[in-house]
């Protein structure tokens, strides 16, 4: 094994493990949001949810076995995932005219302060960062030894 497959493999897993841990600490904040702060999220932060659950789950896996083709599983999810947050936050900015539905006064809200980080950045747009670092993660993903089906 040549010294740029050795180094062409390490890259390529601290590109999957920077991934994966982006996908698991939104996972993490999103949970303790949900559970310890209870804050219920709104439908469009659920959608969100979907996708980056999984991500944390399916780019684990794929950290253990070093499984680089995992990207091809992993990068529609976030792609997904950050088509929502992005609508989300253009939702949240007003650059879309139209309310942030169903966050209301008596129902979930991604519009009070109690939904900023650092009561600064709102949390459509946390989830939109996150999903476009685990997407560019995996999009240059450094090329490794795939195997290929016959």
């Amino acid at each position: 094994m040549s010294v740029t497959t050795v180094s062409n493999e390490r890259s390529a897993f601290a590109f999957l493990f920077a991934a994966w841990l982006v996908s698991f600490c939104a996972t993490l904040g999103a949970l303790f949001i949900g559970e310890v702060l209870g804050q219920m999220p709104c439908t469009l932060c659920w959608y969100q949810r979907i996708a980056m659950f999984p991500l944390a789950l399916v780019l684990g896996i794929a950290c253990l076995n070093e499984d680089t083709s995992a990207r091809r599983y992993a990068l529609p999810l976030a792609l997904a995932g950050g088509a929502v947050a992005l609508w989300h936050s253009l939702l949240y900015v007003g650059v879309i005219d139209a309310p942030l539905v169903p966050c209301s006064a008596d129902g979930p809200s991604c519009t009070g302060a109690s939904m900023t980080i650092f009561g600064v950045i709102p949390l459509p747009f946390i989830s939109l960062i996150s999903f476009v670092l685990i997407g560019g993660l995996l999009a240059f993903l450094p090329p490794s030894r795939e195997t290929k089906r016959p």
